[in-house]
């Protein structure tokens, strides 16, 4: 324990007592006052010694300062007041030296700041005192470097275990008496056994605070507060995070304890790059199960996923297409976190620039929950058995296409056939297309004041027929004929024949 006020009026050796104590304690200051660490021991008589203090200390006089006649209380409390403020933690007054007894306006000052005031009688010398707290702060620093060494000692052991990243958090755990979180790149919690439970209301905190250091892309340090207050450090070096380490202390850790979170931290992020490394090993694996699934050899494909993952999903499958480029590793590491929670009953791969993603019918609400919270964009395909694994590959990549088009979050292919061919064929270069196989007529009725493309619009809407669509004009059988032949030639189809009947249709049809 560091050295303290206490320690120094247990000393039988010195004659040093609390003058202004009430209940117990210091008159006006905390609990806890006199257990305060001291930094060090000064003496000096200065009116005003502040500017060779520092915060922590004990000070100690004779009281020179202070003359024999009296002054106004303003001065003690002044002189008092500067103390407190830098942070001194006691003051210390010999009597029977210059004055007889402690001024009571001094008392005064003291019992109003807070500030411990001890009376250090019968001519005990300052340097005794000062000489045992440098020794209890020689013990103190001592001790801290061999529970140092033991703390290191201890951490590189527990890394040489089978599961070396949990053991070295849980030693953390153990040599700092503190909880600790881990969280992986995507900012989902590790979970490993705890000795200190987080408290639960600190957790969210806790959690979007690792979320918003990991998105920021750079290692960072903080102290963090709220509710109560935490470390936060990221993990991993470069261009990539590999995660985030919380540690709830009461109290900003010590040099001995701030050393042992660095070698903790390096094993941590090297741990997390080898785990890394054989991510991206399995991730090339899958890519390649999935083309042998393509190709139609499940049963190689079985045997491997069986003997890493489990097993596929079981029929009927769903097949999801998200667009790998915009979302990068932290929804891959999700992918890989909900793989390992539902062993057999999804699995991913990289396909091109896209990922494919397969669940089984239990499961498909989980992934498209995970795109959700990902703000993924993604097209679904119907579901189908393994057999037509290409074709859902297929139905999900145009069920994406149409999602990106439409600035939906997810699609699937059964929206599309409930649009029909249409639905299939519409895109933004479709519209653009049939923009301009009309332009011939919509510039000639902007030239001429003529109305041939309202014409052709209510003629493919009463499917051609001459009648209808003269009396929903108001217009003669013949006057509608000849706008029509009018609009063919300045078209260049035949409107005769069933297929440039069919490209008008579409032409019309895509821009509306």
């Amino acid at each position: 324990m560091p050295p303290s006020i206490r320690a120094i009026l247990q000393n039988p050796a010195f004659n040093v007592r609390v003058v202004n104590v009430r209940d117990g304690a210091p008159a006006g200051a905390p609990d806890g006052a006199l257990d305060e660490p001291l930094s060090w021991v000064h003496s000096s008589d200065l009116a005003d010694p502040t500017e060779f203090l520092e915060p922590g200390q004990l000070l100690l006089t004779d009281g020179a300062q202070f003359p024999q006649r009296a002054r106004a209380q303003e001065y003690y409390d002044a002189y008092v007041e500067r103390l407190a403020a830098l942070g001194i933690r006691g003051l210390g007054f010999a009597t029977a030296v210059i004055h007889p007894q402690i001024p009571p306006r001094l008392i005064s000052a003291c019992e109003r700041a807070g500030m411990p005031l001890l009376e250090v009688s019968n001519r005990t010398p300052f340097i005794a005192i000062i000489r045992f707290i440098s020794a209890e702060l020689s013990r103190e620093q001592l001790a801290r470097v061999e529970w140092s060494l033991n703390a290191q000692r201890a951490i590189s052991r527990a890394a040489l275990r089978p599961d070396g990243l949990r053991s070295i958090l849980a030693e953390l755990e153990k040599q700092l008496g503190c909880w600790v979180l881990l969280f992986d790149a995507a900012g989902n919690r590790v979970p490993f056994p705890t000795r200190h439970p987080i408290p639960g209301d600190l957790v969210d905190s806790v959690a979007d605070a690792a979320t918003q250091a990991l998105k920021k892309g750079t290692r960072s340090a903080s102290r963090q507060s709220g509710p109560q207050e935490f470390t936060l450090q990221t993990l991993g070096g470069g261009k990539r995070l590999r995660g985030a380490l919380a540690l709830g202390t009461s109290e900003a850790m010590d040099p001995a304890g701030a050393d042992l979170l660095g070698s903790v931290i390096g094993l941590a992020s090297l741990a997390l790059e080898q785990n890394r490394a054989l991510d991206n090993a399995r991730r090339h694996l899958r890519a390649g199960l999935l083309e042998q699934l393509l190709a139609g050899d499940r049963t190689v494909a079985d045997r491997t996923a069986e003997k890493v993952w489990g097993r596929l999903p079981e029929e009927p499958i769903t097949v999801s297409v998200v667009r790998d480029a915009q979302h990068g590793d932290h929804l891959l590491e999700a992918l890989e976190l909900e793989s390992d929670e539902h062993r057999g009953g999804v699995f991913y791969a990289q396909r091109n620039d896209h990922i494919v993603a397969i669940a089984g019918e239990k499961h498909g609400g989980d992934l498209r929950e995970l795109f959700a919270a990902h703000r993924a964009t993604v097209g679904s395909s119907t579901p189908m058995r393994y057999a037509e694994l290409g074709r859902g590959v297929t139905e999900a990549e145009r069920a994406l296409a149409r999602a990106v088009e439409t600035g939906a979050d997810d699609v699937g292919f059964t929206e599309l056939l409930g649009d029909g061919m249409l639905g299939l064929l519409s895109t933004d270069r479709a519209a653009a297309v049939a923009r301009g196989v009309l332009l011939p007529v919509a510039g000639h009725d902007a030239r001429e004041g003529t109305a041939l493309v309202p014409t052709l619009r209510a003629w493919i809407a009463n499917n051609c027929a001459w009648e209808p669509t003269a009396q929903r004009l108001g217009i003669h059988r013949h006057t509608l004929r000849n706008r029509i032949d009018l609009a063919g030639t300045l078209l260049g189809l035949d409107l005769d024949l069933l297929q440039d009947r069919l490209e008008l249709w579409a032409a019309v049809q895509f821009t509306e």
